[in-house]
């Protein structure tokens, strides 16, 4: 049977079982549209195509499915550039599908052109300009496969608006096989054997996780290994909710903004297996002081990651749920921790999160109340500053794809559209986006599209009436210069209601539990407008160019 390019493109995705898709119309993409006005395919119309692309991501985090957003050719396709390379850095899988203009065109500075390829080419995993209508089908089935095996990431398919009207026999590939692209699954079994003996011999080991360990589905190995042998656990920002936040073993965030325990445990460890993590630079700080009596480990399933920041002595390529697996059965003989679990227990005391508990309005109390509140259940999502490390470090995370950040890329407005995307994915879980007045508000348009569609997620803003993570560097680093970060913001309140959606507003320490209950309660999208203290510090802080152990604040 003949069809038209998009009305394969449509059928494509039934095949790959896209549920929805996220974006925003134009010239370019009429075609598609056209056949999208007929098709079950759920669409939701974003109010800007940054927002399509985060949705798509948030929806993907938060499902471990392929999300996918649509935008037309030119400066729609150009808005959606963002968001993919916040889901490149973040290892995230998206299919990006554009319109271009006519084939013949294509060169020309044609009316909304742009070589979307070639912009995309360095934050995509992989990119496709399809020309002819016979390729498409095998184009997106690659696309998909792609985007969802080896390290996850986006790809992009840009698509000739006459490609999408010319006609072909639908012909879907049952399976895939591109040449050069085998990923490696299962790690070296001498590497393995290896790792085994290192972690018999070592009396000081640690696990230090990230976002790898949620994309392959290894929280539960990892688990299982780290109790039997008895061996802590840090994480990344990106790691959050692949072990247990709660576990007697969990030591929290290290680096940047990490836990003084978890960082002097990276210190002074003489074993490091690092799972699923590349050693950014907020985790190690400055790299050639980073654990520097530890031998190193990396598993990770990209190799192109092993000692690119940090010299590994046991590197392990594969996907880090075999991986542990693997692990599990080679280990002969158990470690013994117990001095050194001894000696966290000591810093962890000594050294807790904390802040100062005067009575006024502190964001810390707001995420404790919000933990307490939803139960530790909640899916959440942040923006990008004193936000989202308070997020990270008040809200205990106890299952994987619950924390969903903007980790690599630092994308202020991710938050909000992810939590649109969560929500539609997960309909029966509570989504919480913590928010920054600042970030909250480069993509607060997003109020249509969560009111229009009825996606009932809550926004905690954090007003402190500052770009507040730029102001605390300002305040510690430039003698307290606050060059353009004061915020002059408009009533929160008055707004969400203008969209539709309810807003309440928190003055007082004694009103934050009740407007998180009554939120819960409201059947729409809530902001709440948390006026916060306006110079409270994220700490404990490592400053730029330093060791992990050199914080300040948090310190006994």
């Amino acid at each position: 049977m003949k069809l038209t390019g998009a009305k394969i493109l449509a059928e494509s995705l039934r095949k790959e079982g896209v549920e929805v898709m996220f974006g925003y119309p134009g010239g370019s993409v009429l075609p598609i549209f056209d056949v999208l006005y007929d098709s079950p395919l759920r669409f939701i119309l974003t109010r800007h195509e940054q927002g399509a692309a985060h949705a798509a991501d948030g929806y993907a985090r938060a499902t471990g499915k392929v999300g996918v957003c649509i935008a037309t050719s030119g400066p729609g396709a150009t808005n959606l550039t963002t968001g993919i390379a916040n889901a490149y850095m973040d290892s995230i899988p998206i299919v990006a599908i554009t319109g271009q203009v006519k084939t013949f065109l294509i060169g020309n500075d044609a009316f909304q052109e742009a070589d979307v390829t070639g912009i995309t080419r360095p934050i995509t995993k992989y990119n496709y300009l399809v020309k002819d209508v016979k390729d498409l089908a095998l184009v997106v089935r690659e696309a998909f496969y792609i985007a969802s095996t080896g390290r996850p990431g986006p790809v992009l398919i840009d698509l000739p608006v006459d490609v999408q009207l010319q006609e072909t026999e639908f012909i879907w590939p049952q399976e895939v096989n591109i040449r050069g692209y085998k990923p490696t699954y299962f790690g070296h079994l001498g590497q393995i054997k290896k790792l085994a003996k290192a972690i018999t011999e070592a009396k000081k080991p640690i696990f230090y996780i990230g976002g790898g360990v949620i994309s392959s589905g290894a929280s539960r190995e990892l688990k299982s290994l780290a109790e039997s042998l008895k061996i802590p656990v840090a994480s990344t920002l990106m790691g959050l909710g692949g072990f247990p936040g709660t576990h007697e073993l969990f030591l929290g965030m290290l680096g940047m903004h990490g836990t003084v325990y978890a960082n002097l445990a990276i210190q002074n460890a003489d074993l490091v297996i690092s799972v699923g993590a590349r050693f950014d630079d907020r985790v190690t700080g400055k790299v050639d002081a980073f654990a520097p009596y530890a031998k190193i480990v990396h598993i990770d399933i990209d190799p192109a990651s092993i000692s690119k920041n940090v010299k590994v002595d046991i590197p392990i390529v594969g996907d880090a749920k075999n991986v542990l697996g693997q692990l599990q059965g080679e280990i002969k003989e158990f470690p013994d921790t117990a001095n050194w679990l001894k000696q966290i227990n000591e810093w962890r005391l000594n050294n807790p999160l904390r802040y100062k508990d005067d009575g006024k309005l502190k964001p810390q109390y707001v995420v404790e109340q919000i933990y307490e509140a939803t139960k530790g259940e909640a899916i959440i999502t942040t923006e990008v500053g004193q936000n989202q490390m308070w997020a990270a470090q008040w809200y205990k995370y106890n299952k994987p794809r619950t924390f969903i950040s903007s980790g690599g890329l630092g994308t202020m407005g991710f938050g909000f559209p992810a939590a649109m995307g969560a929500k539609v994915g997960c309909p029966e879980k509570q989504v919480f986006d913590i928010a920054g007045d600042g970030s909250i508000q480069m993509n607060i348009q997003e109020l249509a599209t969560c009111v229009c569609n009825h996606i009932n997620v809550k926004v905690a803003i954090l007003n402190n009436g500052y770009l507040g993570m730029v102001r605390q560097w300002q305040e510690l680093f430039y003698k307290r210069r606050y060059s353009h970060t004061c915020l002059n913001n408009p009533d929160f309140v008055k707004l969400a209601e203008s969209y539709g959606a309810v807003g309440i507003r928190v003055t007082k320490k004694e009103e934050v539990r009740p407007a998180i209950e009554k939120a819960l309660s409201i059947d729409n999208t809530v902001f709440i407008d948390f006026q916060v203290e306006p110079e409270e510090n994220v700490f404990p802080m490592v400053p730029a160019g330093e060791a992990i152990d050199r914080m300040i604040g948090g310190m006994a």
